[in-house]
């Protein structure tokens, strides 16, 4: 019986010393470590530069830095007619697509249209347009089937009906 008791007596001896050595190992290799001192490029220094701003949404806006740069008739001409074909769809002053209204936004004078393809312009796709006249949203809402006139040039809506559904 005895020596049952002088077994356990040991094995709580060896686990408290090896606790006590382990806990003494790790505590000088926490002391011995020191992070690097921030520099003004890490975004937790207090003297960091900010992030720059992400760029204006375009998604309901446009300005005149949006409309393409005028090119020389010779570069498009080597796009295999491809810029001929830009030239005269930039030519129409006009194009009439249709589509459903998905928003309107009236304090900004825009309207969101999810709108099948515009032959010869732009594939069927869900964009933001400005309207001129703003009045022109009075008549739309989100859900209203609609038939649109788009001045190319001016990159807005001029024209709304409502289509029956």
């Amino acid at each position: 019986m005895q020596s049952q008791s002088l077994w356990s007596w040991l094995g709580m001896v060896t686990w408290s010393v090896s606790c006590s050595l382990s806990l003494v190992v790790f505590t000088g290799c926490v002391a011995a470590y020191t992070p690097p001192p921030l520099t003004t490029q890490h975004p937790a220094h207090p003297e960091a530069t900010a992030a720059p701003a992400p760029p204006p949404s375009k998604t309901l806006a446009y300005v005149p830095s949006d409309l393409p740069a005028p090119q020389p008739a010779i570069s498009m001409a080597q796009h295999g007619g491809h810029g001929v074909q830009m030239a005269q769809q930039q030519s129409q002053q006009t194009v009439v697509g249709e589509g459903k209204v998905i928003a309107v936004v009236p304090s900004s004078g825009q309207i969101v249209v999810d709108h099948k393809a515009i032959p010869g312009f732009m594939d069927a796709m869900t964009m933001g347009y400005r309207i001129e006249p703003p009045s022109l949203l009075e008549s739309v809402k989100a859900g209203d089937s609609i038939r649109f006139t788009l001045d190319t040039q001016r990159k807005a809506i001029v024209k709304i009906e409502k289509m029956q559904e």
